[in-house]
């Protein structure tokens, strides 16, 4: 489907109005298309691409991706010179939901329990369905058992928050020792559940948190050599590590 093209803008102008990711400076090197990202237009469902251009302006080319919603299709487009571009903009890089084991599971589950829970997990909504994924989860990685969150961002809300009650967990009902304590260390330029997460696990008091720059192994390194507590953990946006 031809995107028709609707803008030429100032990248420096975008980038200083918070307007564009700063993710969107350049295109990702692991991946054979250009990067591509939403603005808020008043559309249902948008998605844009850069084209080459000038050094300080690009062409924003946007349109409406209701055939790729209707027809249940993968999220990687053909633009018209046959070139793939891979959508960010939703949450099916994967493409699992036109996949026809789950297309077919999901009619399955819809004949019997009706169209979605009707609530969060918390409430009313943990159905048969939650538990089977649960079990099957944690079969898979070897473990006791498994939590499903309903996003991403919750879930990295619920590990920084657990993190900031394990001290409490392990002084069995008394108040943690300093030294009992957890230091957090959190990369600058973390996404923003985990900043939320770290912001929940401080309210508790039970942690302290050090900001280290962006991808900067000495600056994380001088403040794990200066810091004397013994439980460390080191937070980033790909994988926790635990000294």
């Amino acid at each position: 489907m031809a995107l028709p093209l609707i803008a030429e803008v100032s990248l420096r102008s975008l980038f200083e109005r918070g307007s564009l990711p700063r993710a969107c400076r350049s295109t990702c090197p692991s991946l054979s298309g250009p990067v591509l990202t939403s603005l808020e237009i008043p559309s249902p469902i948008v998605a844009g691409k850069f084209i080459s251009g000038p050094s300080e302006t690009v062409s924003f080319v946007v349109g409406a991706l209701l055939d790729t919603i209707r027809e249940g299709e993968a999220s990687i487009q053909e633009d018209e010179a046959n070139k793939k571009l891979i959508l960010f903009s939703g949450n099916d890089y994967l493409c699992l939901s036109s996949h026809p084991a789950v297309r077919e599971a999901a009619a399955k589950a819809a004949q019997v329990y009706g169209m979605g829970p009707r609530g969060s997990a918390l409430l009313c909504g943990y159905t048969t369905y939650h538990k089977l994924a649960e079990e099957s989860l944690a079969e898979l990685k070897k473990k006791q058992d498994c939590l499903l969150c309903p996003t991403g961002f919750s879930a990295n809300l619920a590990v920084m928050t657990a993190l900031g009650s394990i001290s409490s967990l392990l002084a069995v009902g008394r108040k943690p020792a300093d030294d009992e304590r957890i230091a957090i260390f959190s990369d600058a330029l973390n996404h923003a559940s985990i900043i939320d997460g770290i912001r929940l696990l401080e309210r508790q008091r039970e942690a302290v948190v050090f900001v280290y720059k962006h991808c900067d192994m000495s600056h994380l390194d001088f403040l794990l050599s200066s810091c004397s507590m013994g439980k460390k953990v080191v937070v980033t946006d790909r994988q926790v590590l635990i000294q």
